[in-house]
């Protein structure tokens, strides 16, 4: 994520390399690179003679450096982006002799979604000795929160700490889909805005009251009819409260409470650094060690794992979902 901002940062600087590789499991970043560059380096009168969209599936390494090749006309340079590359893998090392000696006036960007490239072979190591070699990884959800957070600032908005948790939890760490939602947001709400659980209800559409959210919280408190209320309205709404989603957010839980027993030092910082939670939940944590001693957490994750086992159809043929989540509420309570 930092090095995506490095690398915006020096182009909108003017510091522009001749070929940038972006590569990885996360296409947010790879897409927001590769949009700034076919958006902004060359002027509007420039594009039609100068801008050239290739995709993998249509095109050889062959084609890309003949392209590449080619001089600009009445402009400085020209820009070659060549999207959904993965598509040419198998045949990608034959980039190397290009990138070894580019052609200065071009700037040829390479998306190649989802993969990565063998660091031992030349075209990794002349990548990075003559143009700007970037890999990412998937964010873990722990750190989406942070994301979007920083998103939402950086455009003039704020958002609480439970509606940002409400994102997460019902989309996950998957950045265009988190970040198209926000774009919507940003298109409803006026600039200086704070987004709350009751805006995302309205206009994304994920409940307020019954989410994974609430009822992490209900079994912290310990609180079975508001549990029940929401174990019966995700088995209603099964698309979007798939039960395996649900037991993973659960495990997740007990597993980040037994850590949390197993701290020294219990202060808010060291907690949430620990857990990788927002300061903002890190109360919610002493309740749940008040509530479930370790011994009980011990059995609650042992129970979660058996209900995984079941949903996935091992010696659990009479039991719908609804009876699985609803029978392990009841267990983790008692």
């Amino acid at each position: 994520m930092e090095q995506a901002k490095n690398i915006l940062t020096d182009i909108k600087n003017g510091i522009i390399k001749p070929i940038y590789f972006l590569s990885g499991e996360e296409p947010y970043f790879i897409d927001q690179i590769s949009n700034y560059i076919e958006n902004n380096i060359l002027q509007e009168s420039e594009k039609g003679f100068n801008q050239m969209i290739l995709y993998g599936r249509d095109v050889t390494i062959e084609d890309i450096v003949s392209n590449a090749k080619r001089y600009p006309m009445m402009a400085e340079r020209q820009v070659i982006i060549v999207k959904e590359a993965q598509d040419l893998s198998r045949n990608i090392e034959k980039l190397s002799s290009y990138a070894e000696n580019p052609q200065p006036t071009t700037v040829l960007v390479i998306a190649f979604k989802y993969k990565k490239l063998d660091k031992r072979k030349g075209l990794s190591k002349a990548l990075k000795k003559h143009g700007v070699y970037y890999e990412n990884k998937k964010l873990y959800e722990n750190k989406v929160g942070d994301w979007i957070r920083g998103i939402l600032k950086d455009n003039g908005y704020n958002i609480q700490p439970k509606a940002s948790q409400m994102l997460v939890d019902f989309l996950g760490n998957d950045l265009s889909k988190v970040n198209n939602e926000l774009k919507k947001l940003m298109l409803i709400l006026p600039k200086g805005s704070e987004i709350t659980p009751q805006v995302i209800e309205e206009n994304i559409g994920i409940s307020k009251d019954f989410n994974i959210f609430e009822l992490r919280k209900a079994i912290i408190e310990r609180d079975i009819v508001k549990a029940q209320r929401i174990a019966q309205y995700f088995t209603q709404n099964p698309k979007d409260n798939p039960l395996v989603l649900t037991i993973s957010q659960l495990y997740s839980l007990f597993v980040n409470i037994l850590k949390y027993q197993g701290l020294p030092q219990k202060d808010k910082a060291t907690v949430a650094k620990t857990l990788g939670i927002s300061p903002f939940f890190v109360g919610e944590y002493s309740t749940a060690a008040h509530n479930y001693p370790m011994k009980k957490v011990s059995a609650c994750i042992a129970m979660i794992r058996e209900v995984d086992v079941k949903s996935k159809g091992v010696g659990a043929s009479a039991f719908s979902s609804n009876d699985l989540l609803k029978e392990l509420l009841v267990k983790i309570m008692n």
